[in-house]
């Protein structure tokens, strides 16, 4: 039986070969193969320059090289692939599996040197509840840019507070700083506004970390 969509969820963070380049390929095999396409793309396509609330409509503006190349491929999937739906996502968190996960664990038992921003705000979603509404879309006719983020904008500090509070660690051990005091490049207030299509396109419920993060 032949393919009939295909969900493009790879990457490779800032290797422009493998984010930019390897979704041009993919687009291209799909446009070949004349199959549905749902590229997975990334709120790291935004600065936070001026602005924190991104709805589907924004242009991409990135300032990390990652971004750039999640923007780049945005691009050559809606020249190659005009019916394909191009979905940005935030922050993806599982029930333990995550690496967002991993790096709490490992603050807090200090086998992890860093810290987590109190400044970087993200809109964090769940990877069940991701995965439901890219199949749903996959099913679907939507084209253009879908948004699949949680409703609930929190500091990757708050984040691991939440984790650590889910998994019976102590937040009290997790280092905190600020993005603005380190080096690392970067985006800090990006919050993807997700509403329009969770109204109009999805029946999925894309829940809020609050609520997915809750104390087992």
């Amino acid at each position: 039986m032949e393919p009939r969509a295909a969900i493009n969820v790879t990457s490779g963070g800032a290797d422009w070969a493998v984010t930019a380049d390897g979704s041009v390929h993919v687009a291209m095999a799909a446009a070949k193969l004349g199959i549905r396409l749902v590229h997975v793309s990334s709120d790291a396509v935004f600065s936070g320059i001026g602005k924190t609330h991104y709805d589907e409509t924004c242009a991409p503006d990135p300032i990390t090289p990652y971004g750039a190349a999640k923007a780049a491929a945005e691009t050559a999937v809606r020249l190659l692939c005009p019916d394909a739906a191009v979905v940005r996502t935030s922050l993806i968190i599982g029930d333990g599996g995550s690496d967002h996960e991993r790096i709490v664990h490992e603050l807090a038992a200090g086998t992890r040197e860093g810290a987590l921003f109190t400044d970087g705000i993200r809109c964090p979603v769940h990877v069940t509840d991701l995965a439901a509404a890219l199949w749903e879309l996959s099913a679907s006719g939507a084209v253009g840019t879908a948004h699949l983020a949680g409703p609930d904008a929190v500091s990757r500090y708050a984040l691991g507070v939440l984790v650590a509070r889910r998994d019976g660690l102590d937040p009290a051990l997790l280092p905190a700083g600020r993005r603005v005091d380190s080096p690392l490049p970067g985006a800090l207030d990006v919050r993807l506004d997700s509403r329009a299509t969770q109204q109009q396109q999805l029946a999925t419920r894309l829940r809020g970390v609050r609520e997915f993060l809750h104390r087992r």
